[in-house]
């Protein structure tokens, strides 16, 4: 039903990456730098899309696509960093904030001299979105011509299939690199990852729903669909799935305790969350693959 190969794999890693890149970056509380992160790793992204797309098999539009989410990544890429000295007006708010807190504890006052010095236009969040709109457009298309051959009614499938597989790894990756940020960025308030985490407990019973609709996984346990391994493959992939949920529910209980070292627990998790997540994605779509 549907072709798993690298180009659209990797379409969507780089289209779900940077929707949960301008998901946390239109808060305006992270600072520039992280952004210069998820742009300059979905770059590299779309442009192995594009090679693979090119290598193995093309499909126009969707290698045009990965072409122009790399050029938009590297667009959002230079324009935040030449506007990098207007800096991010919630991180500058929230530091104010901090400052007057510890001022009126101790008495100390914040030298003017100390205070950042802002210039020039601050980075829009939107154009994160922009290689995300452009990249479901590629998907879009993917998800056709693959399906093309296939029985009525599995366009269907197929589009909800890469469309929510690609939100869906992109969270999770985007939680795992958000819960390392905070290394950098003490003092970022943990709602940023609460509501990437929010996002990836919303998104689950969706992919896991569009993975069991038939052809799916539920056809490889009753043994109609043969996945190579004696239906060994269907139970790694439901075990994927549960596990994935579980530990994003203990991650958002983590996120709970008060003290900091909660956050760098979370993080733990969500990197072990990545590897379920992505076997719940892979796993089912390379076995019905075959159907």
């Amino acid at each position: 039903m549907i072709r798993l190969d690298a180009a659209t794999v990797l379409l969507q890693w780089a289209t779900g990456g940077m929707l949960f890149c301008w998901f946390t970056t239109r808060r305006r509380i992270i600072s520039v730098g992280y952004g210069w992160l998820l742009r300059g790793v979905y770059l590299c992204f779309a442009l192995g899309a594009l090679a693979a797309g090119l290598s193995f098999g093309s499909n126009p539009i969707r290698e045009a696509s990965s072409a122009l989410v790399a050029a938009a990544c590297l667009f959002a890429l230079i324009v935040s960093i030449v506007q990098k000295d207007a800096g991010v007006s919630g991180h500058d708010a929230e530091f104010d904030r901090r400052s007057e807190r510890v001022a009126e504890m101790t008495g100390i006052e914040r030298s003017p001299e100390t205070a950042p010095v802002r210039t020039g236009t601050e980075f829009n969040p939107v154009l994160d979105l922009v290689p995300a709109i452009i990249g479901y457009v590629g998907l879009i298309a993917a998800s056709i011509d693959a399906a093309a051959d296939s029985a009525t009614g599995t366009v269907v499938v197929a589009l909800l299939r890469t469309l929510i597989g690609a939100a869906f790894i992109g969270s999770i990756s985007d939680g795992m690199l958000l819960g390392h940020w905070y290394l950098t960025q003490p003092g970022l308030p943990r709602k940023l990852l609460n509501e990437m985490v929010d996002a990836l407990a919303w998104l689950w019973p969706f992919e896991v729903a569009a993975l069991l609709l038939p052809t799916g996984m539920i056809s490889v346990w009753l043994g109609t669909v043969d996945d190579g391994w004696g239906g060994l493959l269907g139970w790694m992939w439901g075990t994927c799935a549960i596990t994935t949920i579980v530990l994003v529910m203990v991650t958002k209980a983590a996120l709970k305790e008060r003290y900091y070292s909660a956050v760098m627990a979370a993080t733990g998790l969500l990197y072990l969350a990545i590897l379920t997540a992505f076997g719940t994605d892979i796993v089912a779509r390379a076995v019905l693959d075959q159907t």
